[in-house]
């Protein structure tokens, strides 16, 4: 049976378990239901889980057939999706894979993870670690660091679907976001450049709906580069009055509605998930950002560390 760990402080109790680093349960003082998708059995996660609060990496989201170049050295990396691109670091990507457990307080937990160089067909042996946080005012603290013993791309997502009133759709949800830019996409997912937002399905800025018709799989550009942490979102739900307000540090946030979703076991509390059951955010930098000149770079250097920082801090109305 996996472990599972929790920790609890300023209004949040959050449940952890190592397989993906993965925030498996999430719940707000004075708010019943919890506030993610998770399984109600750990050893379904393998299977079952579509990256419900892993920790995807070594590069999160898409890169186009699996091949990218750094410094002039090609290099191809494992095609998990469609059998033709790379996903989420593989099949065997840094969601997917046990990590260590080393350090947990009441408030906080670390946990750790060693990725061999090839791995995933990644070049350099780079050492991960995921710190997660309770902080004041109801804020759930994420904390990503790696470093690397060769040039290699780092960019790593927290992968949590999130419900904020217990429905079984995110149909009452209302997402905004702060991007005038968004990367549209191929038939494969894949971007294809750079596009405003404005006039668009993709124009978040003053609040929009998730129950739309189509399939919203997209990267939103909040930025050209990594900065310091800043607000960037909010979502919430006209059913319960939850909030969530999101900052991070990343230039990008995956929007994904969970259109996808068709889970066969039994989730928290016994929901059964089904399509629109949550909606994925995921700060990180843009997808299949090593094969355009013009996206946020994603190469982590020997010397340097790689420092993502991301919150979600809630409130009820």
């Amino acid at each position: 049976m996996r472990p599972s760990f929790t920790i609890a402080g300023h209004g949040l109790t959050a449940t952890f378990t190592d397989l993906g680093a993965v925030l498996h349960d999430l719940r707000l003082d004075g708010h019943a239901p919890p506030l993610v998708l998770g399984l109600a059995d750990l050893d379904h996660y393998p299977q079952h889980s579509n990256y419900m609060g892993a920790t995807a990496g070594r590069y999160a989201n898409r890169i186009a057939n699996g091949r990218f170049q750094i410094d002039g050295t090609a290099h191809q990396a494992d095609t998990n999706f469609r059998d033709r691109h790379l996903l989420h670091g593989g099949a065997d990507g840094t969601g997917r894979q046990v990590w260590d457990m080393v350090e947990q307080g009441d408030d906080h937990i670390r946990f750790a993870i060693d990725l061999a160089d090839g791995h995933m067909g990644f070049p350099g042996a780079m050492r991960v670690e995921a710190t997660y946080r309770c902080d004041p005012g109801a804020c759930l603290r994420v904390d990503y660091t790696a470093t690397t013993d060769a040039p290699t791309l780092c960019n790593f997502a927290h992968h949590s679907y999130w419900t904020l009133d217990g429905q079984p759709t995110v149909a009452d949800h209302v997402l905004s976001v702060d991007a005038d830019r968004y990367t549209p996409v191929n038939d494969d997912l894949i971007p294809t450049g750079v596009e405003p937002v404005e006039g668009t399905a993709y124009d978040f800025r003053a609040g929009r709906g998730l129950a739309q018709p189509g399939l919203l799989d997209h990267n939103l550009c909040l930025s050209d580069g990594r900065v310091p942490l800043r607000e960037v979102g909010r979502l919430w739900s006209t059913v319960s009055g939850v909030e969530m307000r999101i900052a991070t540090t990343e230039p990008g946030l995956q929007v994904y509605d969970g259109a996808g979703l068709n889970t066969q076991v039994p989730g928290l509390e016994g929901r059964v998930y089904r399509a629109h059951a949550g909606v994925a955010l995921e700060p990180q930098i843009w997808p299949d950002a090593p094969n355009h000149d013009d996206f946020p770079d994603a190469v982590l250097r020997p010397g340097e560390t790689y420092h993502q920082t991301t919150t979600f801090t809630f409130s009820k109305g």
